[in-house]
């Protein structure tokens, strides 16, 4: 009997990606779309492709994909973004790899495009994602509820194939996005207890252009480079200007959390 997969989107107003990531899992043994309440057609148009949906109030990524692992019966899923797809080969290779039965979970790397672009570096590629898992041997660790971090009971192995991951459209996207992910950074740093200094609004965000830029190697993308590079310095003034407001009492953390559930 060949092994069962399910194939899994979480999902938040997805409307305008959808459709095509569930056609590029047809090939899956179940498609599960996890949805966080959307108040556009995401559902509507999931249950059209033939997927089954369910409604789960959003805590955090984490939580989410640990209670998604929990909605399915095969042995196998593969979590899928709204916004990336899965090719041919890629698909092909995933049915080889949970076939072998001897890891708990494998890396797929992914090629973001940015505007058009594919980036090849400032850490955009090869981007590896552990995002099939072995159910039952797989936790989402709840400690990291933004970037989220899988603890395997098992070794992970890693896929040559890559997702392909249609991130921005333009930089309005890009920014209204990431406006969302530092509400949620700035609150996960304030309950560690990070406390920002005069200066540190000014070496944050430098730091993080030069990592972005010189050491991997954003330059190799030239002016999408540079661009790129320049926001992820902006979102991380934006991060500690946020925290700060938090820590000012200016903004709840009820309010963060909330925002970022409506992403």
């Amino acid at each position: 009997m060949s092994v069962r997969l399910a194939a899994v989107v979480l999902t938040r107003n997805e409307e305008r990606h959808i459709g095509p990531c569930l056609d590029s899992l047809a090939w899956a043994d179940e498609r599960l779309v996890f949805d966080s309440f959307s108040t556009d057609r995401t559902c509507e148009i999931a249950a059209e492709r033939g997927a089954r949906v369910l409604r789960h109030p959003f805590e955090n990524f984490a939580a989410q994909r640990n209670a998604a692992l929990e909605a399915v019966e095969a042995e196998w899923v593969l979590f899928v973004d709204a916004d990336e797809r899965v090719t041919p080969e890629l698909a092909a290779e995933v049915r080889r790899a949970i076939a072998e039965g001897d890891k708990a979970g494998w890396w797929i790397p992914r090629y973001n495009y940015m505007i058009g672009h594919r980036m090849r570096g400032g850490g955009w590629y090869p981007d590896h994602q552990l995002r099939l898992l072995r159910r039952g041997r797989a936790r989402y660790d709840p400690a990291h509820p933004v970037h989220e971090i899988v603890r395997l009971d098992g070794e992970a192995g890693y896929l040559q194939h890559p997702f392909i991951h249609y991130n921005y459209d333009t930089v309005t996207q890009f920014r209204q996005k990431m406006s969302r992910y530092t509400h949620f950074e700035a609150a996960i740093l304030r309950e560690q207890g990070v406390r920002p200094r005069p200066w540190t609004y000014f070496t944050m965000p430098l730091r993080e252009f030069w990592r972005r830029f010189v050491r991997l190697q954003g330059y190799r993308d030239h002016l999408y480079g540079l661009l790129f590079c320049g926001l992820m310095a902006w979102y991380t003034l934006t991060t500690y200007r946020r925290l700060r407001r938090l820590m000012r009492g200016q903004e709840e953390m009820e309010t963060v959390w909330h925002n970022k559930a409506s992403s």
